[in-house]
């Protein structure tokens, strides 16, 4: 109960849906949608709670990857059971379901993945023309992908789908299965059978036909049809007839189920409630409250239907749940249960990860391909909920391969997808990566966002940047350029100055040229001069000013410059979280591993004025979060140097570290002296 009061809590309040509904008639269809009535064979009945239900679904890209992220959210909101699902990958869907599923470690909940590539041959041959392809089809062979000694039965499901109720009332259908019945259907829930939404012939099919979207399968009886013979033989014959499948598997299903009625248990309307451009499926969910919503149109959630609006409402609720919430599940069935460390966190542990929680990662949640060379940089940077608004400008700016890892709860990331949908420059860059890490915890992650961009780069080389800084024009353009003189920056990393506005509103400088006008009139300055000038000194931005050619310089204590290095460089330390020395502790064990910096003369970036952070507040307000800081800062020191044999030694504190509000330079005992060798800041 207190699931579905949830639901409908959020659903009615669901403010995201792009469709303008009066609360007044949310509410009354919210009501009347949990309060239909529920068929006889369908009210409770005593059951084995530690069941395993599996399932078999076709992930074949990273859209349907952000689908199926919603589809599981529903499927736990109600569940009651173990479950255990068969995935059908790609390369690419592969990639994104297993960070998602280890990110999100979720108990009671197991999955397999198998190489769709190994069974595309199968279907390969078929004629087809379904949006998705020869993927569409592989749903036939599920038969031969699971192990028969894992399970001999399994939900077959698309990932389009929202599951509105405990997803084992579906699974005990089984039991009403007779002799014969070897697979579970409901019909279609359109007049495309029966020819009225297509010029071209269908394939044959029993009345309305039946729609493929959910199933139940028996593998044993399936067998005992000799089922694989008998989907080529089928296929092969009405291919001459009718031609290629319009609906893939749901074709080659029909006419086989015309042929052999008996082979089928029909399931009930609601447990496939349709939502195509021409569904009849209110005839059902006005009697029966709809169990599955199946979104099987080219536009998903975008179709125009009856009570689309709607339904889309409940869906909304679904994506702007909070996912995390399904990582607590109650301990039913011991044998199969994840153990969950629940351990009391010392004083310092908040300020750090514990690598017991990793966060809920989602990538590349809008489709994507990167075509590359071997001198192309991807432009990798990670952002907040709050800076969205950043990332057309560099978009445009920036026509190269671009990677944005977005730090949002569930409800943002809903808004999100609409806003990148709606962007007509966004929607029509195939090669941005959007990544999202879900949030969770006190401090903003800034090192596993860099982290999670940085692993699924597709180019050889990255610029490492954070999301308010504007690039100059043509920079993606002049990098490439250079790094065509510098070979494979094995070791080495090109430094792109960075700059920052004195004053307001003041116009981007198109080059060079224009820039140095602008320092000369003192509407520009080097980034933080003023206010932490340790960060950028060794850049050296004098020399910058008089040279027109790359010149290398020395790694200073504190130095965070922003660079274009390898994309198989050495990743960001995760345990530094929130305010400080996130960048500095990437860049010194570059230093560590005797990495060259060359400053890039021809090149800059700009920085968009903001607000101090959240966590920089934190930090100045909370002596607790300063010393916790200087012990990681210690312990990190003391590990580099142990890591690479080097030895760093000098006194040394930041004025930035201790601010003259810092309760810390009241207590001598917390301040930390660092071993570096030859440094002093005045």
């Amino acid at each position: 109960m207190f699931a579905l009061s949830c639901a409908i809590f959020l659903y009615i309040q669901s403010n995201s849906s792009r469709d303008s509904v009066k609360p007044k008639l949310m509410g009354h269809f919210a009501k009347n949608l949990y309060h239909t009535s529920t068929a006889k064979d369908e009210q409770f009945k005593p059951r084995d709670f530690c069941e395993i239900i599996h399932i078999g679904v076709v992930c074949s890209g990273v859209k349907s990857s952000t689908y199926f992220h919603a589809l599981l959210k529903s499927m736990l909101l109600y569940r009651s059971n173990s479950l255990h699902f068969h995935i059908l990958i790609s390369n690419e869907s592969g990639t994104v379901l297993n960070v998602l599923f280890k990110s999100w470690n979720l108990p009671q909940v197991n999955v397999s993945f198998y190489d769709m590539n190994q069974w595309l041959t199968d279907v390969r041959w078929v004629q087809n023309t379904h949006y998705s392809g020869n993927y569409g089809l592989l749903k036939l062979v599920f038969n031969k992908v699971v192990p028969a000694n894992v399970t001999s039965k399994l939900l077959v499901l698309d990932t389009d789908l929202i599951i509105n109720d405990d997803i084992h009332g579906l699974w005990r259908l089984f039991k009403k299965f007779n002799s014969e019945q070897a697979i579970g259907i409901g019909e279609n829930q359109s007049p495309y059978y029966l020819g009225q939404l297509s010029q071209s012939r269908p394939w044959p099919a029993l009345g309305t036909g039946f729609n493929s979207g959910v199933m139940l399968y028996d593998f044993e009886k399936m067998n005992r049809l000799k089922w694989d013979l008998l989907c080529v033989n089928l296929t092969k014959r009405y291919s001459l007839t009718y031609g290629q499948t319009y609906l893939g598997d749901q074709d080659i299903l029909n006419a086989l189920i015309k042929e052999h009625p008996d082979i089928i248990y029909k399931l009930p309307c609601y447990w496939n409630t349709q939502m195509s451009s021409f569904s009849t499926s209110s005839t059902c969910y006005s009697k029966f409250k709809p169990k599955i919503i199946h979104w099987n149109s080219p536009q998903k959630f975008a179709v125009a239907t009856n009570d689309g609006a709607l339904f889309r409402g409940l869906a909304n609720s679904v994506f702007e749940m909070n996912g995390n919430w399904f990582r607590s599940y109650p301990m039913i069935c011991e044998d199969d249960w994840k153990t969950q460390l629940n351990v009391e966190p010392s004083d310092c542990q908040r300020f750090t990860l514990p690598p017991e929680v990793p966060f809920r990662t989602l990538l590349f949640v809008m489709e994507h391909k990167v075509t590359s060379d071997s001198s192309d940089i991807t432009y990798v940077t990670h952002l907040s909920f709050d800076r969205i608004s950043l990332i057309d400008n560099i978009a445009r700016l920036w026509p190269g391969p671009i990677s944005f890892t977005m730090y949002l709860s569930d409800a943002q990331f809903a808004k999100v997808v609409h806003l990148l949908s709606d962007s007509q420059l966004l929607s029509s860059r195939s090669n941005i990566a959007y990544h999202v890490v879900f949030k969770q915890g006190e401090f903003y992650p800034t090192n596993t966002l860099r982290n999670t961009g940085l692993k699924h780069v597709q180019t050889p080389f990255v610029f490492l940047v954070d999301v308010d800084f504007v690039p100059m024009p043509l920079l993606y353009q002049l990098l490439r350029g250079n790094l065509k003189n510098f070979g494979d920056l094995k070791q080495k990393a090109l430094v792109v100055p960075a700059f920052e506005a004195i004053g307001p509103n003041l116009t981007m400088p198109e080059n060079k040229l224009k820039l140095l006008e602008a320092l000369e009139r003192k509407e520009f300055r080097p980034f933080q001069e003023a206010s932490w000038a340790p960060g950028h000194a060794a850049t050296d931005y004098t020399r910058w000013q008089m040279e027109y050619a790359p010149y290398q310089v020395k790694w200073q204590t504190h130095y965070e410059p922003y660079i274009v290095v390898r994309s198989d460089v050495i990743g960001f330390d995760e345990r530094f979280l929130g305010f400080g020395w996130n960048k500095m502790e990437h860049i010194m064990e570059l230093e560590a591993q005797d990495y060259e910096f060359t400053v890039l003369s021809d090149v800059f970036i700009v920085h968009r004025a903001h607000k101090p952070s959240c966590d920089n507040l934190k930090y100045r307000q909370s002596p607790l979060y300063q010393r916790c800081f200087q012990t990681l800062k210690r312990t990190f020191i003391r590990e580099l140097s142990k890591k690479y044999k080097k030895k760093y030694s000098d006194s040394f504190r930041s004025k930035r570290e201790v601010s003259k509000e810092s309760s810390i330079e009241q207590h001598p005992a917390l301040i930390v002296k660092f071993p570096f060798s030859n440094m002093s800041l005045k």
